[in-house]
């Protein structure tokens, strides 16, 4: 019997990832397909497996989601805090309040139910979720704006405190049958806060001291943060805060640290974070009767578009509202309110708890993920191209190998595939100006290693193998890029034909162009133009547009725009 429980769930899994490769054919989000087999191998499916075990669901999402929020919060650049953070606490907290309440009021009448029971359904479903947003940005071959891109994935990490504190009190209030005081509700709220915080801070710079000083074999590295991790997050709940903001932040301060073997551990925790994102949709679909679900479908579908069109554009636009994002920006943060496993996971609380009428609430979350992840999650990618959200990505290598030696240990060996047009005619390695202390090591082709001599040529398809300190890897990446990007992405395209200083003045480009720019004062450089519309954060890709003359930021530093695009207009 263990061994056919084995079989199957295994045979799931392998089932799930061989099956993954359609979704981009499709235009269907990855998660969506694996809770599609789920609900095939269940009740109503042709699997017939009926699984009902709410609380070991409860349980394996809990840790499926600590993995995952893990990964997320080490691939998290501390730099985007500097555009994306402010925004994002607001989405998180003011904006999750918003979306609740609106959605929840919605509820209730569509499902005709008692205003705490809506309000309730509110709260569960408030919460973008960092599984769908993670694996939707990073997945889909698709760069965006880091203004964007950063709100979004910093508010998907750290909303989870704020929709949990909402339905535990909500809960509370209902099997009390009594009003939970304003001072015991704000108590609870920093709990959730504060102890998610001070926890996920203080281990994440434990565990870089960590990583750093303590001789493991290799393969261990990324065991011990995963563990580590794991051990956090369940301190944390079990002293009363938010395991998924401290395990979240633990990520994020542990990468802004110098991790030696930081390489090998992103690349193991992108299999656990699959991983996780394959059991938990698995065992969500297996969980759920779709024949259960046709009763409430309706309603549910109702309160899913309240929530998409209503709730979210409401919340987002009046939380982002003195943060300088465009249009443009607005919407495509407000329909990037993707809903996924964490929501699904809320609607177990009451149905763990015993809560009235838990079955419905359970469903119409099922349902509102459902619609999510079909409609939003489908039309993320064409909507971003066409609201001209997305920018070229940055050239870059693709596989970093650090030298574990003592006297060697801020450098490293890229291996950087050489792809695209520029490549397609050959060129002499010694038109190549590599950066100081950079060194080609060799070069294969065919699978023959070449000595990089006088006279050898680099072509299309070759793989460069090049010695390099750490801190200049972008650098080499920019010189042998990558393959070509589409023609709407090419730098000309985008960019413009010209490219300009960022402390380039005003009068200056308007004499030297013959266009009269009256919008700024002619003392002012390009950088301070963007920075004043952008409240001060600019980032790659923003524009201004000056009628014959249209500006790109083509490259910043910090808060400073140092170059700029600029296409002329007949």
């Amino acid at each position: 019997m263990e061994s056919t429980f084995i079989l199957i769930g295994a045979s799931l899994v392998l089932l799930s990832i061989l099956l993954s490769p359609l979704s981009s054919r499709v235009g269907m989000p990855v998660l969506l397909l694996f809770l599609g087999i789920g609900m095939l191998a269940g009740e109503d499916g042709i699997g017939k497996i009926s699984f009902h075990d709410a609380e070991l669901v409860f349980l394996v999402a809990n840790l499926g989601l600590a993995v995952i929020l893990l990964d997320g919060g080490i691939r998290t650049r501390v730099s985007v805090f500097r555009v994306g953070l402010r925004p994002a606490l607001i989405l998180a907290s003011v904006g999750i309040l918003v979306t609740a309440g609106l959605t929840g009021l919605a509820a209730a009448w569509l499902l005709d139910l008692p205003l705490i029971l809506g309000l309730l359904i509110g709260a569960i479903i408030s919460s973008t979720d960092a599984a769908a947003v993670f694996s939707l940005l990073q997945g889909r071959g698709l760069k965006i704006n880091e203004r964007v891109e950063a709100t979004l994935e910093i508010e998907s990490g750290s909303n989870d405190p704020m929709a949990i504190f909402l339905t535990l009190l909500l809960i509370q209030i209902l099997q009390n049958d009594a009003p939970v005081s304003l001072l015991t509700a704000i108590g609870l709220l920093v709990k959730q806060f504060g102890l998610g915080a001070l926890l996920g801070v203080a281990s994440g710079l434990l565990l870089a001291v960590m990583i750093n000083r303590i001789s493991l074999v290799t393969g261990l590295y990324p065991l011990m943060v995963a563990a580590f991790g794991i051990s956090v997050f369940a301190l944390t709940n079990e002293l009363g805060g938010s395991g998924f903001l401290a395990i979240y932040l633990m990520g994020v301060t542990t990468a802004s640290r110098p991790i030696r073997r930081m390489p090998q551990i992103l690349q193991v925790h992108d299999g656990l974070a699959w991983l996780a994102q394959v059991v938990l949709f698995l065992l969500l679909g297996l969980l759920v009767t779709p024949s259960a679900l046709m009763e409430s479908a309706l309603p549910a579908l109702g309160v899913a578009m309240v929530l998409i069109l209503i709730a979210r554009p409401i919340a987002t636009t009046g939380s982002l509202l003195p943060f300088g994002f465009s249009a443009k920006e607005h919407l495509f943060i407000a329909w990037v309110g993707l809903r996924g496993a964490v929501p699904i996971v809320l609607a177990l609380f009451p149905l763990i708890a015993g809560v009235p009428q838990s079955d419905l609430i359970f469903e119409v979350a099922f349902v509102v993920v459902l619609v999510s992840l079909l409609l939003q999650g489908s039309t993320l990618a064409p909507l971003a191209r066409w609201l001209g959200l997305e920018i070229p990505e940055e050239k870059t290598h693709q596989t970093r190998l650090p030298l574990e030696h003592a006297v060697a240990s801020d450098h490293e060996i890229l291996l950087v595939p050489l792809m695209g047009a520029r490549w397609q005619a050959a060129k002499p390695l010694e038109d190549v100006i590599m950066p100081e202390r950079c060194v080609i090591g060799g070069l294969f082709r065919e699978g023959l290693l070449i000595d990089p001599r006088p006279g050898v040529t680099l072509r299309e398809g070759d793989l460069v193998v090049v010695l390099s300190p750490a801190s200049l890897a972008n650098d080499i990446g920019h010189i042998f890029g990558w393959k070509e990007p589409p023609e709407r992405l090419s730098d000309q395209r985008f960019f413009g034909e010209f490219v300009l200083n960022g402390s380039a003045r005003v009068g200056d480009v308007s004499m030297a162009y013959g266009v009269q720019i009256e919008r700024f004062r002619t003392e002012q450089t390009l950088s301070e133009c963007f920075s004043q519309t952008r409240h001060g954060h600019p980032v790659v890709g923003d524009r201004l547009d000056l009628g014959n003359l249209l500006l790109t930021v083509r490259a910043v530093s910090g808060d400073e725009v140092t170059q700029v695009g600029l296409k002329l207009r007949k």
